[in-house]
């Protein structure tokens, strides 16, 4: 499914908002104290205008202190409950705010954490930020403000109606009249105001996934002096994301405007009627000064009501692209009831008759009837040029994809009847571009195997000869490694992602371009380290360089996705083909 469908159909407008009760049902209790104190808060504004009225009368008219007094106190009695109960409702909503965000901000990380890199191909990173972050606050702002905000104008609003027809129901009448004239622009224009939000909100995606490329590449960015070309491209998405929030909050405006000239506009002319009925004698002042605080808690109501229209039309923007996500099922699941690995663990690796081709690249494929099996303990080497297949091979064997034709099994069982988790806890990886996370090295070796001790981190870091250039850091081991490992230099990066697979003690070691970055001592001393973590156990090593293969068990040479020759670095040096000519350029051996 792609994030990038267009807004759905405006049937579908607010049904995105209905999903959103699972996530709040396990707090129902929390929302059903915020509800009474809601409904009381509401209650008590309602009742200050019955405040007033005596004020007015029976104090200030009547020109009683006494009664004055006792008005004053039962008013102030109102007021405090009300702050109370306004304080309360705040805290409740507040924190069910809060909690739901965080609910969703976990469950949409687990969803995109389960899906498959296929998915990811055309996924972009900083649209499932901008949902990680800005939708999921959007819905934050609607549970924890928007919708008590709305309920409690709705309450006062018909509270503040119903108490307008018990005071005088010639000036309701008139209010009346106004209001189909205010909901009518609210409906109309909260269309609106979710298509322009949707707009907004795709426009803030595309700025953060420039800026995350831009940053992510800083260096290549520099190193080509293409600072003044991602300046100009992201001022430009910057521009796009101000026209599009300007469109929508123009369109704010403009329904604002409505409600208030609408609203406050039948308020005055209602004072000015009822002032005429209080110098005919029909109206008190009291009644008269009750009637206009309820019309403004009408008016007041509405316009807060245009306000909150809006920002529900955001959050239901918000809630279809969160639901997207959350609706995307994983390419690569396990199955309903997955076999298990035989144990203890054996390592033999077979492919039968594989044919593969990427879902972004149809019709081009990246491995073509391929038939390898490779033994127990065995170490094979695949090698040829770039785009072979090699590191497809990989990929297929951890079961990020799986192919069209043909099967992959791991000790005699066909990895896609196999629980992905319980396949890759027997494969260990080092990929050719090591992730180094923004943490020490203590955390990122223990990555391999969290529950790993601190003896084990160590001796894994020794045999991948990452101990010595770990403990001269400032703080050793301890030290933080900077975003992406920015203080370590690309041979030591590889070395961490070495020891991370050596502690995690794999019945398979998948070795893709793992020495490409070392100088060559260091290379020598990894291959002498790898050559310990291979023993005993089964190692596939993808290379382009023959000299870190050349002791394989076996060599297979791959060329556009086919397996074209197999043997021996002397064997298949002697036979000639696609390996001699790679020898002699690199060995400047005779095919």
């Amino acid at each position: 499914m792609s994030l990038r469908d267009p807004s759905p159909r405006p049937a579908a407008r607010l049904a995105a908002l209905r999903r959103l009760l699972p996530w709040l049902r396990p707090y129902r209790a929390r929302a059903a104290m915020a509800a009474l104190a809601l409904l009381l808060a509401a209650g008590l504004v309602l009742g200050l205008g019955q405040g007033v009225r005596h004020l007015v009368d029976e104090g200030f008219a009547a020109g009683s202190a006494a009664a004055l007094d006792r008005t004053a106190l039962a008013l102030f009695a109102v007021v405090a409950v009300l702050g109370l109960a306004s304080g309360a409702r705040f805290w409740l909503v507040s924190w069910l705010g809060e909690r739901v965000a965080g609910d969703l901000r976990r469950d949409l990380f687990d969803r995109v954490l389960s899906l498959s890199p296929a998915w990811f191909e055309t996924a972009r990173t900083g649209d499932i930020l901008s949902r990680l972050t800005a939708d999921v606050t959007l819905l934050q702002s609607l549970i924890g403000s928007a919708i008590s905000m709305g309920l409690r104008n709705v309450l006062t609003g018909l509270g503040a109606f119903g108490m307008l027809l018990v005071t005088s129901p010639k000036l309701a009448g008139i209010v009346a009249l106004v209001v189909p004239l205010v909901v009518a622009p609210m409906v109309l224009f909260g269309r609106r105001e979710k298509r322009l939000s949707r707009a907004a909100q795709e426009r803030v995606a595309d700025l953060g996934d420039t800026a995350e490329e831009a940053l992510a590449g800083l260096r290549t960015v520099q190193a080509f002096t293409h600072e003044p070309v991602d300046r100009a491209r992201f001022a430009a998405r910057v521009e796009e994301s101000v026209a599009a929030a300007v469109r929508r909050i123009t369109s704010r405006s403009l329904l604002i405007l409505l409600v208030i000239l609408l609203g406050f506009g039948a308020i005055t002319f209602s004072l000015w009627v009822g002032g005429r009925d209080v110098v005919a004698g029909r109206m008190t002042g009291g009644e008269l000064a009750a009637f206009v605080l309820y019309a403004v808690m009408l008016a007041s109501a509405g316009a807060s009501l245009s306000e909150v229209w809006g920002e529900i039309q955001r959050a239901a923007g918000a809630a279809e692209r969160i639901f997207e996500l959350l609706a995307v099922q994983p390419g690569i699941a396990a199955p309903a009831a997955p076999a298990l690995l035989p144990s203890p663990a054996r390592g033999r690796i077979a492919f039968e008759g594989v044919t593969f081709e990427y879902p972004t690249r149809p019709g081009q494929s990246a491995l073509h009837d391929v038939s390898l099996v490779v033994e127990p303990g065995e170490t094979v080497a695949l090698v040829g040029p770039s785009g072979a297949g090699k590191t497809t091979m990989l990929q297929l064997l951890l079961r990020f994809y799986d192919p069209q034709a043909g099967r992959v099994t791991l000790d005699g069982v066909d990895i896609r009847g196999v629980d992905p988790a319980a396949l890759r806890a027997r494969l260990g990886l080092v990929p050719q571009d090591p992730i180094v996370f923004s943490a020490d090295a203590w955390e990122n070796i223990r990555f391999g195997r969290p529950g790993a001790s601190d003896a084990e981190v160590r001796a894994a870091a020794a045999a991948a000869q990452a101990a010595g250039f770990l403990e001269a850091l400032p703080r050793g081991f301890a030290t933080f490694l900077g975003a992406k490992g920015v203080m370590l230099s690309g041979g030591q990066r590889q070395r961490l992602a070495i020891a991370r697979a050596i502690l995690r003690d794999p019945a398979v070691l998948l070795l893709d371009e793992a020495t490409s970055a070392l100088d060559a001592e260091s290379e020598q001393a990894v291959q002498q380290a790898l050559a310990v973590a291979s023993a005993g156990r089964t190692t596939l090593v993808v290379a382009h360089r023959l000299a870190t293969v050349r002791r394989a068990d076996r060599i297979v040479v791959m060329e556009a996705g086919r397996i074209v020759a197999t043997g021996t670095h002397e064997a298949l040096v002697r036979a000639g083909g696609l390996y001699g000519r790679l020898a002699a350029l690199q060995f400047g051996e005779a095919a």
